[in-house]
């Protein structure tokens, strides 16, 4: 029973940390951390207790989006801060939030401690950079989704090697 517990705590970790570290939207240009009452709205959402500061958030999530790859965020910030407490429950030392931040930076340490950071990662694809969890049993994926960004991907390549080719014949 502890085992599956773990494993459905460990996939709403990972949900969260998705659903934090794509707050932003480069395809749609939107980014839910310009607008505190957006802001609010996905930290209630989620039953994540207090938002803080936005500005703050967006800190942390670039960071995030840093740690896991994203070569492309220029904010990333060293020394990210967020408030974690570690509490007794039912004898088992946990890490608890104290607000929506630490909440999500609980989550990414607990996923970190369990092995599971170097699975997060950002699609390549310029106009996408969304961030994913590759599940892949050798932990080779790309592409946030093989049907969508590797299939436009492959086929921007495969253009421009058919136009190479048309000029030199």
């Amino acid at each position: 029973m502890y085992s599956q517990d773990r494993a459905v705590d460990t996939e709403h970790d990972v949900e969260l940390l998705l659903a934090f570290l794509n707050t932003r939207d480069v395809e749609t240009g939107t980014d839910v951390l310009d607008d505190e009452a957006a802001w609010r709205a996905w930290v209630a959402e989620r039953g994540l207790g207090r938002s803080g500061d936005p500005r703050h958030a967006r800190e942390v999530r670039n960071a995030l989006r840093v740690a896991v790859g994203d070569r492309e965020e220029q904010h990333g910030s060293a020394g990210v801060v967020g408030m974690i407490q570690i509490e007794l429950s039912q004898g088992v030392p946990t890490l608890a939030a104290t607000d929506a931040l630490s909440g999500v930076l609980a989550a990414a340490t607990r996923l970190a401690v369990l092995g599971y950071w170097e699975r997060f990662k950002i699609c390549p694809a310029h106009d996408c950079r969304w961030a994913f969890f590759d599940r892949s049993r050798n932990r080779s994926r790309t592409w946030c989704s093989m049907q969508v960004c590797g299939n436009r991907e492959k086929a921007r390549n495969w253009r421009e090697r058919a136009r190479g080719g048309a000029l030199t014949v």
